[in-house]
């Protein structure tokens, strides 16, 4: 299971996240398809493609000569429960401080 720190190591360079972005968005690509579209050579999309593989965030599907990469949301579980957790975390503080503000106008 991916640490939200891996996820967000994987996911803060910014052709990395573009690249899964995209997978999200448009389903299931060729490497081909996703270099046409960002701005890099195939090497460095298949680089990419391997670290977020390897964070669990794409799959690969082989068919013929060609690989399939396509999206895996659930891995971004980690980060949604983080995201909750430090939502409720606030909501806590910004609650309590409301509390203060009003017994000190009483």
């Amino acid at each position: 299971m991916n640490t939200p720190d891996a996820l967000f190591r994987t996911l803060a360079d910014p052709t990395r996240r573009a690249i899964f972005e995209r997978l999200c968005r448009e389903g299931e690509q060729t490497v081909g398809a996703l270099t046409a579209g960002a701005g890099i050579s195939q090497p460095a999309v298949s680089k990419h493609l391997g670290i977020l593989k390897q964070a669990g965030l794409v799959l690969d599907r082989h068919e013929g000569r060609q690989t399939h990469y396509s999206p895996q949301l659930g891995a971004l579980a980690p980060l949604v429960d983080w995201t909750n957790q430090m939502t409720r975390f606030w909501q806590d503080r910004f609650d309590d401080l409301e509390d203060l503000l009003n017994r000190m106008d009483q």
